[in-house]
């Protein structure tokens, strides 16, 4: 019988697929703000403007966006990190995995609009990423 472990890739290629995905998640929420905002080709002469002064859903979906932005680099560095200094792979796997999964979760929650799930969520995605930079610290 398989343990939740087992079914962990134990390759660093995991986390790899998990920093790409992690990149491409905020492309995706602004690809919603864009079509859900109506937005045009004469909104592309200045975007940011043009999602500045979007409304509901696709506000959210474009705050989701730039959060996903914020919290990126911390998450490849301690990802990057956590590999370096040869935390075993199983558990950088396993958090870079979480992290993804929680931050399409955090996504979703944001544009259905259920902002005390969404920042119980967020804290979520940032504890995948401290424990990343303890476990590095631990074994560095």
């Amino acid at each position: 019988m398989n343990t939740l472990i087992d079914l962990i890739p134990h390759s660093p290629t995991f986390a790899i697929w998990a920093m790409l995905i992690a990149c491409l998640l905020p492309f995706v929420f602004t690809w919603i703000a864009k079509m859900a905002g109506k937005f045009t080709a004469e909104d592309n002469a200045n975007p940011r403007e043009a999602l500045d002064k979007l409304t509901g859903l696709p506000a959210r979906a474009n705050a989701v966006q730039q959060n996903s932005f914020e919290t990126l680099p911390m998450f490849l560095v301690a990802v990057v990190l956590a590999m370096y200094f040869f935390v075993p792979q199983v558990v950088v796997n396993t958090l870079a995995g979480l992290y993804v999964v929680v931050r399409i979760i955090y996504g979703i929650a944001y544009l259905l609009n259920l902002p005390f799930f969404r920042s119980v969520i967020w804290t979520l995605s940032m504890v995948c990423i401290f424990m990343l930079f303890w476990l590095t610290i631990k074994f560095s």
